[in-house]
């Protein structure tokens, strides 16, 4: 079964193709990727995430398999008609249909910038985990948010996903002209690479004794993976030792009175920490002052998604909330396991948001080879953390 589904019917009813709502254009001054999607496409079977999702977009299109929404896709491409602006894929799907979708997704040009999400309101601790780990999908958001944290999820994607499209087309079309090398680059790159492997082998035992520990104190994952934004707004995988108990992320709401950052309605940036969380395992609380919980990165640092020096990858919902002209230049600078603020003002619980986003701007604007020596030379002072954060 294919459905195209219409503002205000019932999904069930409908076998027919999609008619555009009436829209107001938005000022030519408003970029379209900041704006809530109109349309969305959903890949699964149940209708009443489709009669949710109708009150969430102005319309949009469903298909129960990925063959079906390949060929409602071939159909809107070839006959110009209205592309949706968000793919959400029902956790039931497996995932061959969901990686099916997402290279045919990121092989049209008029497609490519599109996100692809996972629905996550019925899927297990089990499943999410292996979710998570799928490079090919953008992020993992439950239908059952509310409609604004749901739109604001769908809208930042669409920002970083445009960003990463304009920057692969800006690529394509330079010159063959010689550039200029960047031995800073190399420099970093070669010293990331060479203490990463080192350090994964010397650290090998260690990485099974926490392991060990971890599965005797508590069920679950060793890992905790989550998806977060580093350089350029770039999604990757980051990877830690789980330090927490089992579904910490949905009590995220309980603690937000206990939020070290002050937090106002004005706009700014959101950051997250609680001191002595009551989420945080006996164990983990270990893992966590002595920064342990942190060796697990330096995979991400050998697969490049981040170095040993930078600023940290932030979570997408806190990177969602720093993509202004003010705040963005943080992000150019590369993600890494320590930075200049850890080094400043870690453990220190008067620390303001924004003095945490002038310090990694301040490290984006002169990072250099011998900077980076410099902070890991005074990394070992901050390791031990003066309060549980």
């Amino acid at each position: 079964m294919e459905l195209a589904i219409l503002p205000s019917i019932s999904a069930p009813a409908l076998e027919t193709t999609f008619i555009k709502p009436a829209t107001v254009e938005p000022a030519a001054s408003i970029s379209l990727d900041s704006l809530p999607p109109k349309e969305f496409f959903y890949l699964g079977k149940k209708t009443a995430k489709i009669d949710r999702m109708i009150t969430l977009f102005e319309g949009g299109y469903a298909a129960e398999t990925v063959d079906n929404a390949i060929s409602i896709l071939t159909r809107i491409i070839t006959k110009g008609g209205n592309l949706p602006g968000v793919f959400i894929a029902d956790g039931s799907n497996n995932l061959a249909a969901i990686n099916k979708l997402a290279n045919f997704v990121g092989g049209h040009e008029i497609l490519a910038n599109v996100p692809l999400v996972l629905e996550s309101s019925d899927i297990d601790e089990e499943q999410m985990t292996q979710y998570k780990n799928c490079r090919f999908i953008d992020d993992i958001i439950s239908i059952d948010d509310v409609a604004e944290k749901f739109t604001q999820r769908v809208v930042f994607l669409r920002k970083i996903k445009n960003k990463k499209h304009h920057a692969t087309f800006q690529k394509s079309i330079q010159t063959k002209t010689p550039k200029k090398v960047d031995y800073n680059y190399i420099l970093k790159r070669s010293l990331d690479i060479s203490v990463a492997a080192t350090s994964l082998v010397l650290l090998s035992p260690i990485f099974l004794l926490i392991s060990i520990a971890i599965k005797l104190e508590s069920r679950g994952p060793v890992f905790y993976i989550s998806k977060r934004a580093g350089r350029g707004y770039r999604i990757f995988n980051f990877y830690k030792f789980r330090t927490m108990e089992l579904n910490a992320d949905k009590k995220v709401n309980e603690l937000k009175g206990l939020n070290q950052y002050n937090v106002s309605d004005t706009g700014g940036p959101v950051f997250f920490k609680v001191s002595n969380d009551p989420r945080i395992s006996k164990f983990g609380s270990f893992l966590r002052n002595s920064s342990l919980d942190e060796l697990p990165q330096l995979i991400n640092v050998l697969i490049g998604d981040m170095s040993l020096v930078g600023n940290r990858p932030l979570p997408l919902y806190e990177a969602a909330t720093l993509t202004t002209d003010e705040w963005a230049p943080r992000f150019l600078a590369p993600a890494g396991m320590t930075g200049l603020w850890q080094i400043k003002k870690r453990g220190h619980g008067d620390m303001s948001a924004e003095e945490r986003i002038s310090l990694d701007i301040c490290y984006a604007d002169k990072h250099s080879f011998m900077y980076d020596l410099w902070i890991m030379a005074n990394t070992p002072t901050a390791v031990f953390q003066k309060s549980n954060v």
